[in-house]
């Protein structure tokens, strides 16, 4: 078992690291940006290293400032958590030529999967179905206007390494496939260091649907089911929730049986997630892997039993799996809210002082965070402030839990989502079960299109 660890992010994923750290009796060294000089991942880990300005790029992202506080800090891996260098293949190869652990998959497992078209190609080989698309990243006008015109209209652009909903634009015509590839390129250039994109067919009221799978160093493998993330703004998911009320459990199996064929075929190691589109008829479509822990992981954690990040470390250290299959059982309904410092309507992002919190407690009910009363929420990072997560006997019951909780969560001082929230539970359609990821544009498109006006 590793002695130390050194986390390498920042905010409610740090603690959660930190937590998983005290419990399992393994020391922590945070390291932190001088924004985040007074956060309480800083606090609580038992080193604290400063590694650079406020800028991520100066900080966070700073891969020689990263190993050289791990060495001289003698510990023995990094929890690189969500965003940040956790997906970073050169970042796990530094760490592998440093002869620190990587808590996460090879390096050539992150790359494989990291470049979108490579791992669509990859997955479709070894039996997974795949979206219409081109086979490779896209490098001419022409080239992408005869690849939407095969597959046909509308389709949507993304970017090779991209994620968090960034180089992604849907098009209808050619026309605004040109404009949008240039945008896309652009963003994708900016946000990644890479402009690549590639095209694949769109499905337009498609379902976001991923599976949580894990894999020892010893080729075991299992699933922990599905997460229904189809509520989404931008691209990004803002409401999870596990099981989909699509899914049944005959259809969970043949999925997740042939999910967990396919991570073994390619010989991937700890957790992971594959993210499928699913149309009206029940289709899966493989359209991506991350090679990390999600945002979204408490909702499998609550409906399973399983604390994930655990998991991570155990299977890091060389631990053989600690479940098998036939052991994961799925026990009631959970929700995940991600409440963001942000404009409930226009989604801006809303920095400053929280003046005034309250979180809710009560049976079923969880807060994964790091703010508290007079944190500064800072402009330079992720708006996300704290995950509202939710258990209940059936989903009818967390959704009354959920709207609950976001009644009772005082949060003062600067924008946020819970507004936004409790409009969608609200919603019938909602409530019915029937959601694709345009559900919120959708719901939204009156309300912006006003205060646009304005």
């Amino acid at each position: 078992m590793f002695r130390k660890i050194l986390v390498a992010n920042r905010g409610e994923i740090a603690l959660r690291i930190i937590y998983a750290c005290k419990e399992l009796g393994i020391k922590t060294v945070a390291v932190f940006s001088e924004a985040d000089r007074h956060a309480l991942h800083v606090r609580f880990a038992d080193e604290a290293i400063c590694i650079g300005p406020s800028k991520s790029s100066d900080s966070y992202l700073n891969i020689p400032n990263i190993i050289s506080t791990a060495e001289l800090s003698n510990v023995d891996a990094i929890h690189p958590g969500y965003g940040f260098l956790s997906e970073s293949a050169y970042f796990a190869e530094v760490c592998e030529a440093s002869r620190i652990k990587f808590i996460g998959p090879s390096s050539e497992a992150i790359r494989l999967m990291g470049d979108k078209a490579r791992a669509r190609s990859e997955m479709n080989r070894i039996g997974l179905p795949v979206l219409p698309g081109s086979a490779d990243s896209i490098h001419t006008d022409k080239e992408a206007i005869a690849t939407a015109e095969a597959i046909g209209y509308p389709v949507i652009i993304k970017a090779v390494a991209g994620g968090g909903g960034r180089g992604m634009r849907v098009a209808h015509s050619r026309n605004e496939l040109l404009s949008s590839l240039k945008t896309a390129q652009a963003e994708a250039a900016s946000a990644f260091g890479a402009p690549q994109c590639y095209i694949e067919k769109f499905i337009e009221r498609a379902r976001h649907i991923e599976f949580q799978v894990m894999a020892d160093e010893h080729g075991n493998a299992i699933h922990l089911g599905e997460r229904e993330c189809s509520i989404q703004r931008r691209h990004q998911k803002l409401i999870e929730e596990a099981p989909s009320v699509i899914m049944t459990p005959e259809l969970r199996a043949e999925v997740g049986c042939r999910v967990v064929q396919a991570i073994k075929k390619t010989g991937y190691t700890n957790v992971g997630t594959l993210e499928f589109l699913v149309d009206e008829k029940r289709q899966f479509y493989f359209m991506e892997m991350n090679t990390r822990i999600q945002v979204e992981h408490p909702v499998t954690e609550l409906v399973t039993g399983i604390d994930l990040i655990r998991d991570q470390i155990l299977i890091a250290a060389g631990d053989r799996l600690p479940h098998r299959q036939e052991d994961i059982q799925f026990r009631g309904h959970a929700l995940e809210c991600r409440i963001n410092a942000e404009d409930p309507v226009t989604h801006r992002p809303s920095p400053g002082k929280i003046t005034s919190w309250y979180s809710p407690g009560g049976p079923g009910v969880r807060v994964d965070t790091a703010a508290h009363a007079e944190y500064v929420v800072p402009p330079h990072y992720d708006s996300l402030i704290a995950k509202l997560i939710v258990h209940g006997s059936t989903r009818d019951e967390a959704i009354r839990r959920m709207d609950r909780a976001l009644e009772m969560f005082v949060l003062e001082g600067v924008k946020c989502t819970i507004p936004l929230h409790r409009q969608i539970l609200h919603n019938p359609a909602f409530r019915k079960g029937n959601i694709y990821t345009k559900f919120l544009e959708h719901l939204q498109e009156p309300r912006v299109r006003a205060v646009e006006m304005a």
